[in-house]
């Protein structure tokens, strides 16, 4: 099942975060099979019903991606090839292996469509995306917000994505495999981010018997689809 945790950027300066080679077997949240002579993954699963609507928006945004790279010319798909070649792509499990123009054309095109822009059909200038401040996580009854602690002077082409688990009890020390987007992109800004309306949608409200939110966030620029690496904090309800 696809998921948008995808980071491209050159490869002598970043490094992308999936590319599979001859493996099989399971990994921070990511399982990795072979059938019928083809390499595979999918997100492990974990009986998580909350989280359907966006997988499927996820997937939707995929196939669309995967008829349309179909119609594009021999021109535009070498162009995606070339610039492939210059990308490197790594398996949570470490191997490392080069990626196709079309695994690229996915990969940038998802978070430009998904921040609400038009698939490119030429590849971009890729520069990468430096990745966001620290934050602090403030989560109550009422309220939960996350406030960065300085962003980019320029933010015009930059949004704010948030991951977040579902409520985790006081004996889970580490779910950020278990995250998922909570709401829309977001634009970067310096006061508190309200994120309660939004993360109560997907999942349930965070309670004394499960008070533990493990977040991520990242930054995506949404004129080339370039990811940043991601930030990670721990967020507890207070009394």
């Amino acid at each position: 099942m696809w998921q948008p945790n995808l980071l491209i950027q050159p490869a002598m300066k970043y490094t992308p975060s999936i590319a599979f080679d001859e493996f099989a077997g399971s990994a921070k949240g990511v399982t990795a099979a072979k059938s019928r002579g083809r390499k595979y993954i999918r997100n492990k699963g974990y009986g998580n019903t909350s989280n359907t609507a966006s997988q499927s928006d996820v997937k939707a945004i995929f196939s669309q991606l995967a008829k349309s790279f179909k119609t594009l010319t021999p021109a535009q798909i070498a162009a995606w090839n070339a610039l492939a070649q210059t990308q490197e792509g790594r398996s949570t499990l470490g191997t490392r292996s080069k990626i196709s123009g079309l695994n690229l054309y996915l990969r940038l095109n998802h978070w430009v469509v998904a921040c609400g822009g038009t698939a490119l059909t030429m590849p971009p200038t890729l520069a990468g995306v430096e990745s966001p401040a620290a934050a602090t996580l403030s989560l109550s009854a009422s309220a939960f917000t996350i406030t960065l602690d300085s962003i980019p002077s320029d933010v015009t082409d930059l949004k704010l994505i948030v991951r977040a688990s579902a409520p985790q009890t006081n004996g889970i020390s580490d779910a950020y495999a278990k995250v998922a987007i909570v709401g829309d992109p977001l634009t970067p800004v310096a006061t508190a981010i309200e994120l309660k309306t939004d993360y109560d949608a997907k999942y349930e409200a965070p309670s004394a018997a499960a008070p533990k939110v493990f977040v991520k966030w990242f930054y995506v620029n949404t004129t080339t689809g370039e990811k940043s690496g991601e930030m990670m904090g721990l967020a507890t309800l207070s009394a």
